[in-house]
């Protein structure tokens, strides 16, 4: 069995990434599919009072998501939901 996480992005990040520049665009979604590989990087760090939840920086920008562990013959998933600033709270907001 593949150890590879199913890579699942909400369609709010879909559409907010269509909106970056090309250089951008090339750095989140970079690491978005790393996620895919290694879905704790060494520079994840745990969401306070979010189960599940981690984040991880490129670039400029923040990537939030929930980290789902495999378990028995099931897939382990990794869910992006939010992609915002690293220099402003707007991506924690509403959390």
């Amino acid at each position: 069995m593949s150890n590879q996480y199913l890579l699942l992005i909400d369609k709010s990040v879909a559409k907010r990434l269509q909106k970056f520049s090309a250089k951008q665009y090339k750095q989140i979604v970079s690491k978005l599919l790393s996620l895919a590989s290694t879905p704790k990087p060494q520079d994840c760090k745990a969401l306070k009072g979010v189960k599940g939840g981690y984040r991880v920086d490129s670039g400029e920008y923040r990537i939030l998501y929930y980290l789902i562990e495999p378990v028995g013959e099931q897939r382990g998933q990794v869910q992006i939901f939010r992609v915002g600033k690293r220099n402003d709270d707007e991506v924690y907001r509403n959390l």
